[in-house]
């Protein structure tokens, strides 16, 4: 059963048992994201008892809670109430943008010339215009520390491989369609690959495992080669933030 509150703009979805997703809109938009964040920074600063744990998506919030200690009903209402406070305004919360160095062509970028054939583009214009945007992260997913991007400029726009590889390196950094993301693991994938980044947007064994999380912008810089080896031999590299 669907339940819709329109003044909030929310609407439930069963998730089993024990979840439910509060599901805000049908498309990748950031004033939908932004609502979704709210709800999630909300119940990060004011825990609701029984509320075991939640996951930010493009346009929802995956709630999973204890049922003996809070019911789906009152569960439900207190979100709508939660959602329903969004004004449209930040409040005054600072913009985090981490600066992510890549190289871009070559070894580390072998679809950059794909790229350029489909979009009229040079590789240098390729370059400049990924590399001068700031890209919010929608959500993690598919690997721990894949950031959906969004915000890419249109003329960038190049379809997914026909036949997915099966190996993409680590630090990969790719166009797919509309959007652009890091392979923060080696893994099968359909992207196409423009460059590489010497850092590592996941870790387990650091004190903070991910270099980012959902809400924060990320901004490329192009490196050289030589430079991707000195940052890729650094234990102590740490990547610049900024706040605004």
């Amino acid at each position: 059963m669907i339940t819709e509150n329109k003044p909030a703009n929310i609407r439930f979805l069963n998730a089993g048992d024990t979840a439910l997703v509060a599901e805000f809109g049908n498309e990748i938009d950031e004033g939908i994201n932004a609502r979704v964040k709210h709800l999630s920074d909300c119940l990060k600063k004011n825990p609701i008892g029984g509320v075991i744990e939640f996951t930010p998506t493009f346009r929802s919030l995956l709630v999973c809670y204890a049922p003996e200690k809070i019911s789906h009903s009152a569960l439900k209402e207190r979100l709508t109430a939660i959602a329903a406070s969004f004004s449209g305004e930040t409040g005054g919360a600072k913009k985090c943008v981490v600066h992510i160095p890549v190289a871009y062509g070559g070894e580390f970028g072998e679809d950059i010339s794909r790229v350029s054939e489909h979009t009229g583009l040079s590789e240098a214009e390729i370059v400049a215009i990924h590399s001068g945007a700031e890209y919010l992260i929608y959500m993690l997913g598919f690997l721990p520390g894949f950031p959906y991007l969004g915000g890419m400029d249109k003329r960038l726009n190049t379809p997914r491989l026909k036949n997915p590889r099966t190996k993409i390196p680590e630090g990969s950094v790719g166009i797919g369609g509309e959007q652009t993301g890091i392979y923060p693991l080696a893994s099968p994938g359909g992207w196409q690959l423009i460059g590489r980044t010497p850092v590592r947007p996941y870790d387990p064994s650091r004190e903070r495992p991910f270099l980012y999380t959902a809400g924060d912008y990320i901004k490329f810089f192009p490196i050289s080669f030589a430079e991707y080896q000195k940052i890729d031999g650094m234990k102590d590299y740490v990547c610049k933030v900024t706040e605004k």
